[in-house]
Order: structure tokens, then C-alpha cells, then sequence
């Protein structure tokens, strides 16, 4: 069996391929050639941890077996300085069964997330779209203004995070690696009202921004808030916004930017427009107008892994 690390992983995996093999990868899901349970997810109250199992099969051209087994701890970065996701995923042989490779998961989870909503941004940013705002500097964050940048021409990236610490040596690392100018920004209104498009990549249980501030015509992609309970969006984003999601079952169950809003009784699940594979096959519409603001909100899936 193949054993692969982080290094690995980093030298192998690419932004571009990952973008169109999540294409296809949501295109089969939508066309019923996925089975994926919803994922156990296994509270580790104590430490502030989450252990998550999510097993995969995508059918079609793909035809891959795997499971991912990951842990989310908030607490680890300011406590060990560990990252805060970790984990492992194993591919088997879908024909027999056999296990093939053992890889490290951390950066292929950071760069599959980032590459779904390089995925969304493609299909519902406006084509002119240059000013990018991100929530968060760590691994989740880097792949988020990555992907957005394989995808749009963006001219300047504005980093907010909640104690400022990181931003300007994340700033540097976004310019160093992505050849793109990137600012702290300390000013949440002025980076929201300024931005094209806005990427949140936290750990937020409450929404990050007013949803006031956004600009007609600006795309939204949401990744952070991976529970029923967390938030990174307010009520007033989502109920203004065309919405999308990676997957309706999972999100019903996970995305708390919708899900609470729902619960408190201040929007139908129905508001959403679709999910992702119906974009891209043509059963739901995306941006209609010039001034549409679109969200996209994910909460990670398990085919996301199988496919990259």
C-alpha cells in the first residue's frame, strides 16, 4: 500500500486539476452516481473536538473508493500549535476492495474546499470580479483565495481576521505564492462594501459581517461553519441572496447559516436555489442579473475527497 504525506500530497495536487475534477465530480452526484452516507460526526467535548468519518463511492469515469478520517479541534492552534484539521484518508480498490494508499489529509481537505468554491465562483461570480475579501489567514483561507484566483482576476485580496495577529505574514505569503496584492484589513464595512467577492474561512459561531454591507452584485462563498449552530452569514445575507449549497441533504443537516434562520422561523429551506451538481447540469439557473448577490455555502463532502 502506497503511504503518502503531507509532502506528498503537496507536490502531486494541483488548484486546476482539483477545480475540474470537482466539476465532474458534482456532475456525477448529480446524476446519481454517488453514494455517500451522511458523515458520523463524533463530539470530543472535553478537548473542543470533532471526529468525523466520511466514507465515499463515485461511480462514472471516476470509480473511487474512500474514506476520510478527520478531526476538527479549535483549540489546537493556540494551545499545541497543531493544526486545527487533521487527518488521514484511505482509497481502496473499487473493483476489489483492496487497500491502495494511506495520504495525509490535511492539505487535500484544505485544497479540495478551496477548489468547490473555486468551482461556485466560476459558475456564479460575475466575470469582472477583482477584489476579493477573505475571513480567516490559515490553510482553509489560502486555498479559498487560491482557488478564487484560478478562477477570476483578481487584483487585490483583503485579509480580516479576528485578532489581526497573522494578517500581514499571511498577506506576504498570498503575494509570495499567488503573485497577487494583499492588504490587512482591519476595516470589516470597508472590506465587505469593497469586495467582489468574499470568501469566509473561520471558526466563527456567529455571523462574521452585516449582510448590509454587501455590494449588489457580489458573490459570497461560505466554508468556516461546518455545524448546525455555527454561523458566518447573518439572516439578512441569506434571505437577500440567490443561494446555493455543495449538497441539500448535507446541508439540511450541517449548514447553520441556513439551518438557524430556518429553525428560527425566518426563511423555508426553499429559499435555496439549488445545490452545485444542479448548477452545473442545468437544473437550477445561476446569476441572472449584473446586481444578483449569490452564496455559496459548503460544508464539505466525502465524494469532494474521492474525487481529488
Amino acid at each position: 500500500m502506497l503511504i503518502l504525506t503531507r509532502a506528498d500530497v503537496e507536490a502531486a495536487l494541483t488548484m486546476d486539476e482539483t477545480i475540474a475534477a470537482l466539476e465532474d465530480g458534482f456532475r456525477q452526484l448529480a446524476q446519481g452516481n454517488v453514494e455517500m452516507p451522511q458523515r458520523a460526526a463524533t463530539p470530543v467535548q472535553p478537548h473542543n473536538g470533532l471526529h468525523l468519518s466520511m466514507p465515499a463511492y463515485v461511480g462514472g469515469d471516476v470509480d473511487s473508493l474512500t474514506i476520510k478520517i478527520v478531526t476538527v479541534y479549535g483549540d489546537n492552534l493556540a494551545k499545541f500549535n497543531l493544526p486545527t484539521i487533521q487527518g488521514v484518508i484511505l482509497l481502496h480498490d473499487a473493483r476489489t476492495g483492496a487497500p491502495l494508499a494511506l495520504m495525509d489529509a490535511e492539505q487535500l481537505t484544505a485544497v479540495r474546499t478551496g477548489a468547490v468554491s473555486g468551482v461556485a465562483t466560476r459558475h456564479l461570480a460575475r466575470e469582472d470580479a477583482s477584489i476579493l475579501t477573505v475571513f480567516g489567514a490559515g490553510a482553509q483561507a489560502f486555498a479559498q483565495v487560491e482557488a478564487v484566483c484560478a478562477v477570476r482576476p483578481i487584483e487585490q485580496v483583503f485579509v480580516i481576521t479576528r485578532t489581526g495577529e497573522k494578517d500581514a505574514a499571511f498577506c506576504i505569503h498570498l503575494e509570495t505564492k499567488l503573485n497577487v496584492h494583499a492588504t490587512p484589513c482591519s476595516d470589516v464595512r470597508m472590506g465587505v462594501e469593497s469586495a467582489d467577492i468574499i470568501c469566509t474561512a473561520t471558526n466563527a459561531t456567529e455571523p462574521v459581517f452585516n449582510g448590509n454591507w454587501v455590494q449588489e452584485g457580489a458573490h459570497v462563498n461560505a466554508v468556516g461553519a461546518y455545524t448546525k449552530t455555527m454561523r458566518e452569514l447573518d439572516t439578512q445575507l441569506i434571505s437577500e441572496a440567490r443561494v446555493y449549497v455543495d449538497h441539500h441533504t448535507a446541508a439540511q443537516a450541517e449548514a447553520g447559516d441556513i439551518m438557524v434562520p430556518v429553525a428560527l422561523g425566518e426563511l423555508r429551506y426553499d429559499h435555496v436555489i439549488g445545490d452545485l451538481g444542479e448548477l452545473l447540469t442545468g437544473a437550477v439557473e445561476g446569476r441572472r442579473h449584473v446586481s444578483d448577490i449569490t452564496v455559496f455555502k459548503s460544508v464539505g463532502l466525502a465524494m469532494q475527497d474521492a474525487v481529488t
